[in-house]
């Protein structure tokens, strides 16, 4: 039985992915509506608020009105919904109990807030998995082997474990082989042997491996690529309160997160579409949290 803190984490992600599908179910009826009667919608997003008298002023039948305006309705409701979750995640990403580990999962390529929440809420404490390969298993990601008389021949994966984490690490491989160098090229040399589908697969369980390394050892991952992680904290830093900060600016935020992993000691800006924005000085923030001093583990 996990702790309560893993449960109610668990529970709010559960909560956040049955509000997104009733969402997702609502446009794909809407935009069947479209569809059906070869309409084109105006330029931007079809089912923001402000295309709302757009989708009135449609010749419909009452019949077909009524399931379009309550279609609508449902997407006016639980947009809002959605984004108090995601702020609640990011309160909690903040907390005591999880504010330590999130910048470990921020730093691997392919993991954004929402999936480091959701591994998190996964695995729970890490030291119950006393192997990376247990770890593994616990996702359903190992390898499945069928063994019956003197017939032996590997199969796919077992997909026996939790699949929510087995989904938001393929997702992450899928984002990592194209962003991060190591793994695209480690992602070309699988493809050419298994096929792409299965080499994404075989990614997401190194990056699954690679994880579990990180939070046993808290620890820099020695792949990490400093402007990258800093970029991400970056965003995680815009989103977040002045109190969720800690009182610390957004620059001091991303320094202060930078020290703890023991990267980008030498990077002074992040640019990103030309634009170079300044980070906090290492004197600076030791001046704020002279208990940084002491440098983290790389490993």
């Amino acid at each position: 039985m996990p702790p309560p803190h893993v449960r109610e984490l668990r529970a709010l992600l559960s909560h956040r992915r049955r509000q997104v599908s009733l969402q997702t179910t609502a446009k794909n009826r809407l935009q069947s509506v479209l569809h059906r009667l070869n309409l084109r919608p105006p330029e931007g997003d079809a089912f923001a608020q402000k295309q709302r008298a757009w989708w009135e002023a449609l010749d419909l039948s009452p019949t077909e009105r009524l399931r379009v305006n309550q279609d609508v309705a449902t997407l006016e409701h639980i947009g809002p919904q959605i984004a108090a979750i995601d702020a609640e995640l990011r309160r909690l990403s903040t907390s005591e109990l999880w504010s330590e580990q999130v910048p470990y999962l921020l730093q691997l390529p392919g993991i954004a807030l929402l999936t480091a929440m959701t591994i998190l809420s996964a695995i729970g404490e890490v030291t119950r998995f006393p192997s990376a390969k247990q770890l593994v298993g616990y996702a359903g990601l190992g390898a499945g082997v069928h063994d019956s008389g003197k017939t032996h021949c590997d199969k796919g994966i077992t997909k026996q474990g939790r699949r929510d984490l087995r989904y938001v690490l393929i997702e992450a491989a899928r984002v990592a082989v194209q962003t991060h160098p190591y793994w695209k090229q480690a992602f070309a040399q699988l493809a050419k042997r298994i096929g792409e589908h299965k080499a994404v697969v075989a990614i997401a369980r190194k990056l699954l491996i690679a994880i579990w390394h990180v939070l046993m050892a808290k620890s820099a991952d020695r792949r990490a690529d400093a402007e990258q992680v800093a970029y991400k904290l970056m965003v995680w830093a815009w989103k977040l309160t002045d109190e969720q900060r800690g009182g610390l600016s957004s620059r001091q935020f991303i320094r202060v997160q930078l020290m703890q992993l023991g990267l980008g000691q030498d990077l002074t800006h992040i640019t990103r579409g030309g634009t170079r924005r300044p980070l906090a000085t290492i004197e600076e923030v030791l001046a704020l949290r002279p208990e940084l001093r002491d440098p983290p583990n790389t490993a």
